[in-house]
């Protein structure tokens, strides 16, 4: 009687995607509930191990042979409902073309100013186009500048509380500005209306009519 022949059991296949900046290569694993104790890590210089233990269900591992080295004990990883995040700290800050297996041509450093992964193309292309990192320093720069300051800050803050406050609201700061002489703001009507607004300088001066 011929022995039956033993056949494995196809690996699970997972899909995983990642993204680079300047000093750390990102990896998301599409791995679903998972638990921080059924996760198991190991990270060195050139490869990462996932193992995933299932109670009711087959385990799962993968692995990453990297194309560059990293360090593994600054790497980590961030577990959701629907994946594991593993971000790996690149042991140079050169521009990884691929995740796994050697590179032929060795890559060029990335740029130092390079944006967010969310904000313009991190790296430069044929055509020579704008210098967004120094269109961003601009805006903020300018930002800063035409943002308002002590008195004009907070005038335009009451123009604001004002300009969108009810009937009530409006009434309430009229009439308390114009009874204390400009030396209170209250925006409750019910507390205001009951009698004439008494002013009220600030600390150590004195109030005089002209």
């Amino acid at each position: 009687m011929a022995e039956a022949e033993h056949t494995e059991q196809p690996k699970v296949q997972v899909k995983h995607d990642w993204y680079q900046t300047e000093t750390a290569v990102v990896i998301t694993v599409l791995i679903k509930n998972v638990k921080n104790d059924n996760l198991t890590t190991n990270f060195s210089t050139s490869c990462v191990h996932l193992d995933v233990k299932f109670p009711d269900e087959e385990d799962i591992q993968v692995k990453f042979n990297l194309s560059h080295e990293i360090v593994p004990e600054q790497c980590s990883y961030k577990i959701t409902p629907s994946k594991i995040e593993v971000k790996l700290q690149k042991r140079e800050g050169i521009r990884w073309s691929k995740l796994e297996g050697e590179e032929k041509n060795i890559p060029k450093a990335i740029p130092q100013e390079v944006p967010e992964a969310s904000g313009p193309p991190a790296y430069p292309t044929s055509k020579k186009g704008k210098d967004w990192s120094a269109v961003e320093k601009e805006m903020k720069e300018q930002e800063a500048k035409e943002k308002p300051e002590g008195e004009e800050a907070l005038n335009k803050l009451f123009q604001e509380i004002y300009g969108k406050g009810s009937d009530e609201v409006k009434r309430a700061m009229n009439k308390s500005y114009m009874e204390s002489g400009g030396t209170v703001l209250s925006t409750n009507w019910d507390e205001i209306s009951k009698e004439k607004v008494a002013v009220k300088p600030p600390d150590g001066m004195e109030w005089k009519k002209w």
